[in-house]
């Protein structure tokens, strides 16, 4: 071990002398990201593994990961006729404008773009995906779930995988592959890749595109598991994903763009507010306004990650402008402390659709608890 390493991992032991959020949990002595982040791994240096997966992307020919996506789209281009030759699902959101920047204006594709729409929308968000569509001139498809059954899952969603969110994730990603299948489209272009968190993939080792991609990335659990007195599995449809003989028979391959582009946050949004008048906003319990500045219920989905594993929104952008050299590993930890603990205002109206007052919802969440989250006061 080098010496700096072995200084640095001397330095976490001592988490007092770190000031971290919670002096009882490990931390990677690079980031700002504890143990608590499902899958994450340390090296022998305490360096966790989505640091790891970071310098993967300083390392990687980008040259040569473009050159890979331009036959993949000119492979789709040629097979798809006078189909559309993608879908790009959208939001509105910074990540969804930008691959469509890409996609239309630099790769020359026709997408068909498909929203599944969690019924949460900002005002700042229905402008950004109107004003996505106009700029772009593109056809879209969008798929609003009635109100009662969001109101019912985000319910259902605290007890089965502990976050409010659970339609959202399944919904967006059953809905385009159900799209997809139904109009005979064989590609899906999503945007950031998976391995920018390095907890669940790397640039070097992607996640395997298939029917249960999204149960093993978000959604954790599958209809069946949703369903309950409150729930009829015929009102799950929208949420079903295609069976794997499905799939294979539909030819359908997702693909994320930035496995094939250097994908910088920052420098994006600063593209598309200038180039296509993408607006942020006031994003609860973080110091950014772009990232999921779409949804008005992102706070209540950070605060209760916040309860169970002791991090949230703050945690994630603060690991990753540390990684990027905006703050340093110190200043990260200070902009934690301020933002992650905050209540969201949004609870109010989560507590108002589910029933539950805010003791039942922090005593679900905090049972929830495992592993070294266990250690949280």
């Amino acid at each position: 071990m080098k010496l700096i390493d072995k200084i640095k991992t001397e330095k976490a032991v001592k988490k007092g002398e770190l000031e971290v959020p919670f002096p009882q949990l490990k931390y990677c002595v690079r980031c700002c990201l504890p143990e608590t982040v499902e899958g994450i791994t340390f090296d022998e240096r305490g360096i966790c593994s989505g640091c790891n997966s970071s310098e993967q992307k300083m390392k990687i020919n980008w040259e040569d990961r473009w050159n890979e996506l331009l036959k993949k789209v000119e492979h789709n281009k040629k097979i798809a006729g006078d189909n559309y030759h993608c879908i790009v699902p959208i939001s509105g959101g910074k990540d969804s404008t930008y691959q469509l920047h890409v996609v239309t204006k630099v790769l020359g594709m026709r997408p068909l773009a498909v929203t599944f729409s969690h019924t949460w929308f900002s005002e700042t968000g229905k402008y950004n995906l109107q004003n996505c569509l106009e700029k772009f001139d593109i056809d879209h498809i969008m798929f609003t779930p009635k109100k009662s059954l969001v109101d019912r899952l985000a319910k259902q969603s605290l007890y089965k995988i502990g976050d409010s969110c659970w339609h959202c994730h399944a919904g967006v990603g059953a809905f385009p592959l159900q799209v997809a299948i139904k109009f005979g489209i064989k590609l899906i272009i999503w945007g950031e890749s998976a391995a920018e968190n390095g907890t669940k993939a790397t640039y070097f080792n992607p996640v395997r595109y298939d029917a249960e991609y999204f149960q093993k990335i978000s959604s954790k659990v599958g209809i069946d598991q949703m369903v309950s007195d409150e729930i009829k599995r015929s009102e799950l449809r929208p949420f079903m994903f295609p069976t794997a003989e499905e799939m294979r028979k539909a030819g359908v391959e997702g693909i994320h763009l930035g496995d094939y582009i250097f994908w910088d946050d920052e420098r994006q949004v600063d593209f598309i507010k200038k180039e296509y008048g993408w607006r942020e906003g006031d994003v609860e319990g973080t110091y950014k306004g772009y990232k999921s500045v779409e949804c008005n219920m992102a706070g209540v989905h950070d605060y209760l990650k916040y309860l169970k594993r002791g991090f949230g929104r703050t945690t994630d952008h603060a690991t990753r402008d540390v990684r990027a050299g905006i703050l340093t590993q110190e200043e990260g930890f200070e902009m934690i402390k301020k933002y992650d603990s905050l209540k969201p205002e949004a609870l109010k109206y989560y507590m108002e659709i589910t029933g539950l007052s805010e003791a039942e919802i922090i005593k679900e969440i905090k049972g929830q608890r495992k592993g070294a989250a266990g250690r949280l006061p």
